[in-house]
């Protein structure tokens, strides 16, 4: 498994290490002491989702305001482009974002660690993306920023309009969202 620095701090896009033949691949997708090591602090998961979405889907930008979630995301089906949005308000990089390309082909993990902003938008015609995170999912502490806030400029790369959840076309401006300390 090999991690790179993305131009964020503590951003991490993580290769495994896979071996193919003719007859297809292997690789782990987790190891709790490569990754212990990789991010440099001991990480525990606690529960993993699985989305199923369709060509243009835009799920984002949720972030947990108390129970902050890190992710650990990759597609395995189809391919997106998944956003990391640094909200944490004493990081050099506050409001700055990160955009790569996951797909089931390159077989490339994001990691997220708390005090960031999450979305997704698919190019493929479908994707499914897996992710494990930190802590549990808890409705009431859930934030959600718009994801085309001019704040951001965020280029979602999108070649149609992008198909929204009532909760994401109705999310917070930057400027006012609730934000990490």
């Amino acid at each position: 498994m090999k991690a790179t620095q993305t131009a964020i701090k503590d951003l991490l896009l993580i290769e495994p290490k896979v071996f193919g033949d003719d007859r297809g691949f292997f690789f782990e997708s987790f190891n709790k002491r490569q990754f212990s090591e990789l991010v440099g602090r001991e990480i525990g998961f606690v529960q993993d989702n699985h989305s199923r979405s369709v060509k243009s889907v835009l799920r984002g930008l949720h972030y947990q305001i108390q129970h902050p979630q890190g992710k650990l995301v990759r597609a395995i089906q189809g391919s997106l482009l998944d956003i990391a949005v640094d909200i944490r308000k004493n990081s050099p990089t506050f409001g700055k974002h990160i955009a790569i390309e996951l797909s089931a082909e390159n077989k490339r993990m994001l990691w997220i660690p708390e005090g960031f902003a999450h979305g997704f938008v698919v190019l493929s015609d479908t994707a499914e993306l897996l992710y494990k995170t930190t802590d549990y999912w808890y409705p009431e502490h859930e934030r959600c920023i718009r994801w085309d806030d001019h704040n951001l400029a965020i280029d979602w790369q999108l070649q149609a309009t992008p198909i929204l959840s009532n909760k994401d076309a109705q999310g917070a401006s930057f400027n006012n969202a609730e934000l990490f300390a």
